[in-house]
């Protein structure tokens, strides 16, 4: 498959992609940083259900597409579209507000508070009595029950006690606590920055699981990751950046981790690997 079209027909892994409007879309967004070319003209389109690969070398784009999608920063042109309508970000809340939650590779978790804290830390919930109204007093006790209602439903076994605090959790284990958060709120995509960096692999095969495990309730999650196995195991497509310029979208099913990287550096274009996976297309 060498073209972006063809590409949603299938994932990796034979399942079918849904098609129609996509949840999320960017078209043509253009951002510099004085002379330096951070996008020029990208264009992006998640569909509900699917897990979208960002990949690409240092330098090709990735931190700023997904800051602009995640209302980090503003385009210098372009625009961004939820369900087919045009939408402003001016700065994460306003992502945030749509439905957006990103989850960088920082984490930005408190270590200090227990995971109950963590997942609603910026959203926290009030007491419904009095002391609520009057003295602002969190509900903690409600925050807690809901948070292991949430781990629970995102099949995240490997927390036990939700007053835990963040700062004895494993690496795996905070991971699984910044995408819980993520998914709790994120109402329509979830951008994950490396979510699997620095982590062994038992910790990543527990990040990757999650992540179908969000695929499989219907959110389409985007993934940045420089592990060519991991982009592989999970993505239904893959978007590659390069200097700046989209360079060609294809799927774990149409190309090889070489093709991709070729791609990715540039040794050889999209047109290039298509023509030689012109018999896999064929039989799709």
């Amino acid at each position: 498959m060498s073209t972006e079209v063809d590409a949603v027909r299938a994932s990796g892994d034979g399942r079918p992609v849904m098609s129609g409007t996509p949840t999320l879309e960017a078209r043509g967004l253009v951002k510099t940083f004085g002379h330096v070319v951070g996008l020029a003209g990208v264009s992006l389109q998640l569909y509900p259900g699917e897990v979208l690969a960002i990949i690409g070398d240092n330098g090709a784009g990735k931190s700023t597409l997904i800051k602009c999608l995640s209302g980090a920063l503003s385009v210098d042109e372009g625009e961004i579209l939820m369900d087919g309508t045009k939408v402003e970000f001016k700065s994460p809340t306003d992502a945030r507000q749509a439905g957006i939650e990103t989850v960088y590779q920082t984490l930005a978790v408190a270590p200090a508070l227990d995971i109950a804290s963590n997942l609603y830390l910026g959203r926290e919930i009030r007491d419904s009595g009095l002391l609520g109204k009057v003295f602002r007093k969190l509900d903690t006790r409600g925050m807690r029950a809901k948070a292991r209602e949430q781990l629970k439903d995102l099949g995240i076994g490997t927390i036990q006690d939700i007053t835990q605090k963040v700062e004895t959790l494993s690496g795996g284990q905070r991971q699984a606590v910044a995408v819980a958060r993520a998914a709790a709120f994120g109402s329509k995509v979830v951008i994950l920055d490396e979510p699997t960096a620095a982590l062994g692999v038992r910790e990543s095969g527990q990040v990757l699981a999650l992540i179908k495990r969000l695929r499989s309730r219907g959110l389409p999650v985007i993934l940045i990751s420089h592990n060519m196995p991991h982009v592989f195991e999970v993505a239904d497509r893959i978007h590659i950046q390069r200097l700046g310029r989209c360079a060609g979208v294809i799927t774990p099913r149409s190309h090889t981790m070489e093709e991709a990287v070729a791609i990715m550096t540039g040794a050889t274009t999209l047109d290039e690997a298509g023509d030689a996976n012109g018999s896999a297309d064929a039989a799709l």
